[in-house]
């Protein structure tokens, strides 16, 4: 890796991780197109580097909840319980059946798409007196982190850019969901990160992280964190709940538009 692919590689990962981390999202599923299309990282190597950058980038947010307690309580706990062992799976899965991603790309937008134009909605007419949703059980949470799990590992995606939408859109809190979720893609990421080093000690291809490149990406993740999650209490709850719709819209045509190409 050069300078000039370095310093860009840190300044993507700084300005997309300070827009997304006051929502509990890593940013990692907006620069996994650029790794690929700007970057020229190849797949599956793509999605080990990913995880590298998410393994780099999560301290920096972390630190700044675990500061202001926002990593306390039941959430952080059942999201990692579900997550990962679903990685683990996803990374097997993405080595040895290798998915192609046109069908993960249709359903995350057709998941993310409704789903943030609902939330945008949603906030806008909350003073419209709209009964507030039930938040979801423990047991749904657990088996929805092992979904996004799995499609983190295969993917190599922040489960915080599905995961934070979906919770908020049931009725948490952002200031609740936001540190649990990107705890849940720390852990998540370590692990998956590991799967595929193993991994790649017994198969050929480009299955290793780039690593170099993973972590200049996500120094630049680790400060914009840091500055996202303190900028978060900062925010209206309202402010944040447009954000995290407009992710989710953002996200979810990205692979739209991916789809049609």
């Amino acid at each position: 890796m050069d300078w000039p692919t370095g310093l860009l590689g840190f300044a993507a990962g700084l300005l997309i991780s300070v827009a997304t981390a006051p929502v509990g999202v890593s940013g990692a599923v907006f620069l996994l197109p650029v790794q690929v299309s700007v970057l020229g990282v190849p797949s599956p190597a793509v999605t080990p580097t990913n995880l590298l950058y998410n393994v780099v980038a999560g301290p920096g947010a972390l630190l700044r909840h675990h500061r202001s307690g926002g990593l306390r309580g039941p959430l952080t706990r059942l999201l990692v319980l579900g997550t990962v062992p679903g990685v683990v799976v996803g990374a097997v899965i993405r080595v040895f059946a290798v998915p192609g991603p046109s069908v993960f790309r249709l359903l995350i937008a057709v998941l993310l798409l409704p789903l943030g134009g609902w939330l945008c909605l949603r906030t806008l007419h909350r003073a419209a007196r709209t009964a507030p949703a039930r938040e979801p059980p423990p047991r749904t949470i657990t088996r929805l982190a092992m979904a996004v799990g799995v499609a983190g590992g295969i993917y190599g995606i922040g489960g915080g850019s599905l995961l934070g939408p979906i919770l908020v859109g049931r009725g948490m809190p952002v200031a609740k969901v936001a540190p649990a979720a990107l705890a849940a893609t720390f852990v998540t990421s370590v692990v998956g990160a590991g799967t595929y080093v193993l991994l790649s000690l017994t198969t050929t291809g480009d299955i290793a992280p780039y690593w170099s490149l993973g972590l200049a990406c996500g120094l630049g993740g680790l400060c914009g964190g840091y500055l996202g999650a303190r900028l978060q209490p900062r925010l209206p709850e309202t402010a944040l709940r447009l954000l995290l719709g407009v992710l989710a819209l953002g996200i979810g045509g990205l692979y739209a538009i991916q789809i049609v190409r």
